[in-house]
């Protein structure tokens, strides 16, 4: 490859992936450990998961908590390292722990060429396109976006912990209908999208495996449900991204992205 065409590529890539469109998530270093030990999560954000790739300064961070049997509790973020924000939460029960994140709103804005990327990494409504490109299409794009991420951890054996079903109340969340941290390769992954908890229907949910940079959607059916198969083992993650015209000053659409990490033995 020449250095013009080398270049090319180069500026390709970072037009193709606005920060925004980065996913933002949290990840385990195990998600299996014994009561009373201190899980250590990454958050991080990039374009190439699981990789760390950029840590995600604290003062970002909005809500950060952690539930197990149905108990609730506040986590601090420790230090951001060079890839990373490390969070270590305190597991001191059997059971199945849910960790959760949302990021401070934060805005963004973007040229044609941006949007044109953006709008196809988050497999964007046609609608909604159509009517920017044939409408505002030659402004600047103004966004005001918002990340939410969630994870889970097994600890010890759990015996009737289901709180992993319930809603944590974020903005825009992904709930499991099957326990994440027992799936096998060959497993349905059935969840539910909820919007301010109410169900959202027709959303282009995505699921990517490590290693991978294809990126495949379904669509919510009327109860916000879908239904993924996991044909491998590894490190999966599912996102999505709701996208709306505001009316606040300066801006003209707002976001919330979701993630939910899991893996698969």
């Amino acid at each position: 490859m020449n250095r013009a065409r080398a270049l090319g590529v180069l500026l390709f890539g970072c037009i193709a992936l606005p920060s925004a469109a980065h996913d933002t998530w949290l990840q385990p270093r195990r998600t299996a450990l014994l009561p009373g030990t201190i899980a250590q999560i990454d958050l991080t954000s990039g374009d190439s998961f699981a990789a760390l790739d950029t840590a995600i300064k604290s003062d970002r961070v909005g809500t950060a908590r952690a539930r197990l049997n149905g108990k609730t509790f506040d986590i601090r973020p420790g230090a951001p390292e060079k890839k990373s924000l490390e969070l270590r939460v305190p597991l001191s029960d059997p059971g199945i722990a849910t960790l959760w994140l949302s990021l401070a709103p934060h805005s963004i804005q973007l040229n044609r060429k941006q949007v044109q990327h953006y709008l196809h990494d988050i497999d964007a409504p046609a609608l909604l396109t159509q009517a920017w490109f044939t409408g505002k299409g030659t402004k600047p794009w103004r966004e005001l976006y918002s990340k939410h991420a969630k994870a889970f951890v097994r600890v010890g054996r759990p015996k009737a912990d289901r709180s992993w079903s319930e809603p944590v109340g974020m903005a825009l969340e992904i709930v499991p209908e099957k326990d994440p941290t027992a799936l096998r390769a060959g497993d349905d992954f059935p969840v539910r999208v909820l919007r301010n908890g109410t169900p959202l229907a027709d959303f282009s949910l995505g699921i990517v495996r490590e290693g991978k940079t294809n990126r495949s959607f379904s669509k919510t059916d009327s109860a916000g449900r879908a239904v993924f198969k996991l044909p491998r083992s590894g490190k999966w993650l599912l996102r999505g991204t709701e996208l709306r015209s505001s009316q606040k000053p300066a801006v003209d659409w707002e976001s919330d992205f979701t993630t939910l990490f899991f893996q698969v033995q």
